[in-house]
């Protein structure tokens, strides 16, 4: 999947992702212009049986607008979500640029110290690693999180995000991968993995 917009005063026009098997993602229109529209097409083209149930497709319509309207208030230069044929979401992946950020920040220490210092509530303290892209050196942050911040149990939320600072290019960027299902934290983790390392700025 690959973006078309930059973010103003970029130096690079393009956002690329190679999403591994690409026929299980359904990547987000982030352009858009009736956002609930391309949700209900979405879900219809999703769910191959003309008789898969109404209600199947206006919840999975409803799960796509609303990840859709997270990367577009997140002003992400691309999203998908992880949908293989006929099921619902397992997971949404989202590049943004962390904008805003003075160039003496742009450094690994400052985004370590930033995610040790990330308040919770966490299931157990974040997986923090340093690890090298093609893209750039990056830190690798593993988090299990309740869904519901305010609630003491519920849902776990799993997510792997890659915090990326392209070597040719005077950015930061967050590459994540989010999902709830349990019991895929091995794979899951590895595909957040080859995400990141498909990571291009052209």
């Amino acid at each position: 999947m690959n973006t078309p917009e930059t973010a103003a005063g970029a130096d690079w026009q393009e956002c690329r992702v190679t999403l591994p098997a690409p026929h299980n993602w359904l990547v987000l229109d982030l352009t858009a212009e009736r956002p609930e529209e391309w949700a209900r097409a979405a879900a219809d083209e999703h769910f191959s049986a003309d008789d898969a149930p109404a209600d199947w497709r206006e919840a999975f319509a409803e799960d796509v607008l609303w990840y859709w309207a997270v990367a577009a208030r997140q002003k992400a230069l691309c999203a998908a979500v992880l949908a293989p044929q006929d099921g619902g979401v397992a997971a949404f992946y989202c590049v943004r640029e962390l904008g805003g950020a003075p160039a003496e920040s742009l450094r690994l220490d400052v985004l370590r110290a930033e995610a040790e210092a990330a308040e919770g509530p966490f299931f157990r303290p974040p997986e923090i690693t340093e690890v090298e892209l093609p893209l750039g050196a990056a830190l690798r942050v593993h988090r299990l999180e309740p869904t519901d911040p305010e609630a003491d149990s519920g849902n776990v939320l799993e997510g792997v995000a890659h915090y990326v600072l392209p070597r040719e290019h005077p950015t930061a960027l967050e590459c994540r991968l989010l999902w709830g299902a349990p019991g895929l934290g091995e794979e899951l983790g590895k595909m957040a993995d080859e995400l990141a390392d498909s990571v291009r700025l052209v």
